[in-house]
């Protein structure tokens, strides 16, 4: 009964659900970002932990993302209906899916780099294999930058004069 109580609309509560929600973005995309600067073939294990520690705070912010979005959705923003028959919305959730799917790619790898970064020996990077998550790195960036342009666009009920 607590937790229902918890999610008993007022306007703190929405400020700090949206708040954390904003927060999110900014930790993603700040995430993203470090990886795309940290990445290169020559990595040293502080960098190579440094990328996974970054990962994992992207991939809790995502979550988090998720968390609050679900929220503002259901509980703090402007009514389920609003949200679900505007087109735009369901741009913006596959848009987060899209880049939610391509992070796995590296996360995988990343993943995987713990092994050997156990024993001492560093991931072997080529400079292909670096390009790539660059280039998958840029796009998510790209995606972090316009799924709070299409949320603006939403929320000011653009989208549902489509309909």
């Amino acid at each position: 009964m607590a937790f229902l109580e918890m999610l008993e609309p007022s306007p703190f509560k929405g400020a700090v659900v949206a708040y954390i929600h904003y927060l999110c973005i900014i930790l993603c995309f700040g995430a993203l970002l470090f990886e795309r600067l940290r990445l290169k073939v020559d990595l040293n294990r502080n960098d190579a932990i440094a990328i996974i520690i970054a990962d994992i705070i992207y991939g809790l912010a995502g979550l988090m993302l998720i968390i609050t979005g679900i929220l503002r959705v259901r509980y703090f923003g402007q009514g389920s209906e609003f949200y679900t028959h505007n087109p735009l919305f369901w741009f913006k959730i596959a848009s987060y899916v899209a880049v939610g799917l391509l992070s796995l790619y590296p996360t995988i790898s990343y993943i995987l780099w713990a092994i050997p970064i156990s024993k001492n020996n560093l991931p072997s990077l080529t400079s292909k294999l670096v390009s790539r998550f660059r280039m998958i790195i840029n796009v998510e960036l790209v995606g972090f930058l316009l799924i709070p342009l299409i949320a603006t666009l939403m929320a000011r009920g653009i989208g549902l004069s489509a309909i």
